[in-house]
């Protein structure tokens, strides 16, 4: 049985994803929340499976809940389920740890989909969110050149600096300078973020 937390600030909403939900019958409804601070709460207290996730809401937003979900309940997989597409958003909540993006206008039967896809670690994505994440990599991937993209390929598998340096046979430094117009190009902080956006862009080692 799969736990399912469903998180909206629209009371009509929650109540209509929940009756929906007890439509599966191989999910279960373990807890709801109205806004991101509750659905941290629910989430540690309920340890669910997968969480359906709005976006907009009060107090916490959908994308600072699921980067705090992600560091304390990581085994929860959260699904954004909104009514925004625009790729903006979409890159934040996937960043954020997001591992699948659909609309609230799916179909009941796509919803469950999402929900069973997420629960088995595969990542169910809008048509509209992927062809945001698919332009998205290419842009990002034509800003970068192919010892950045090296770089960043690297870091992805684990890496750290000394490792890159004698793999590509540059210097510490040239790898630092590389890592820093890596984390500009594509908007992260360090090499965590970055990693993690590699491997969600389907960025891999490189030989």
């Amino acid at each position: 049985m799969i736990r399912l937390l469903i998180v909206d600030d629209h009371s009509v909403v929650r109540a209509g994803l929940e009756q929906l939900a007890a439509t599966f019958s191989d999910v279960e409804v373990v807890a709801t929340a109205a806004d991101g601070v509750e659905a941290v709460a629910r989430c540690v207290d309920t340890r669910p499976d997968v969480v359906l996730m709005d976006l907009e809401m009060p107090r916490m937003d959908g994308i600072d809940a699921t980067r705090r979900i992600a560091e304390v309940v990581p085994e929860a997989q959260v699904v954004i389920l909104t009514s925004f597409s625009d790729r903006d958003r979409i890159m934040r909540a996937l960043d954020a740890g997001a591992i699948g993006y659909i609309l609230k206008d799916a179909a009941p039967d796509e919803v469950a989909d999402a929900v069973r896809a997420a629960a088995r670690g595969e990542s169910p994505l809008d048509p509209k969110a992927a062809r945001a994440l698919i332009a998205s990599r290419h842009e990002h991937e034509s800003e970068l050149s192919v010892r950045e993209l090296e770089v960043l390929a690297l870091v992805a598998d684990g890496c750290q600096n000394k490792e890159i340096s004698r793999r590509l046979g540059i210097s510490e430094k040239t790898v630092k300078a590389h890592l820093t117009s890596v984390f500009r190009s594509i908007g992260v902080t360090d090499r965590t973020q970055a990693a993690l956006w590699a491997e969600r862009h389907g960025l891999t080692r490189r030989s």
